[in-house]
């Protein structure tokens, strides 16, 4: 099952470093800290049945574009497209404002944060596309209310496991997706999203 570990494989932090003048381990770290907050906005996101068509759609046309093919390249991403991305993502918040939210929760910090979401949020697309058409190729048992979009979200989520024992994110990915287990990620993303669970 595709999981955050492949997803990050895909993503050229050191290549995203050269680029933004930032060191590679600060953008490692906010790398492992907004993936999952930008699948877990999607996830919110595809509750909802027209928005889940959308996401469903860019994600696929995000694939079709061949930016995964062969490993990504930063200068293949289109970052103006990421930033309207990142809009719908997150309730129609600016890139800065999610920024700001986000690096005041602990997400890092928020210059950082500004120009890594417009490079990610191409990237995440297309992975959940490939994994979405991968998908209708290998035919799987559905949940209930479940779907493609929501197996393969979920898919990426559940799969945090695996190398290091000592990973972060399952305390933010149960802030940002478990509602009631509070936490400020978790608080931002449910503001940034207007507040939907």
């Amino acid at each position: 099952m595709a999981g955050l570990d492949e997803l990050f494989n895909q993503i050229p932090t050191q290549e995203i470093a050269a680029k933004l003048g930032a060191d590679e381990n600060e953008v490692n770290n906010a790398v492992r800290t907004l993936v999952p907050v930008l699948v877990g906005g999607l996830q919110q996101n595809a509750q909802d049945a027209g928005a889940a068509s959308n996401i469903e759609s860019a994600a696929t046309n995000h694939a079709a574009s061949g930016l995964l093919d062969g490993g990504v390249s930063v200068e293949q991403v289109d970052e103006a497209d990421g930033s309207k991305a990142v809009a719908r993502i997150f309730g129609g918040n600016d890139t800065t404002q999610v920024a700001s939210a986000l690096a005041g929760g602990g997400a890092g910090n928020s210059e950082l944060i500004q120009k890594l979401l417009p490079i990610l949020a191409p990237i995440v697309l297309a992975y959940i596309g490939k994994q979405l058409s991968r998908g209708s190729a290998e035919p799987q048992a559905q949940q209930p209310g479940g779907g493609g979009l929501a197996d393969v979200l979920g898919g990426i989520l559940g799969g945090t496991g695996g190398g290091g024992g000592n990973n972060p994110l399952g305390s933010i990915l149960g802030s940002v997706l478990g509602g009631n287990q509070g936490g400020a990620l978790g608080d931002i993303l449910g503001g940034l999203l207007g507040g939907k669970k």
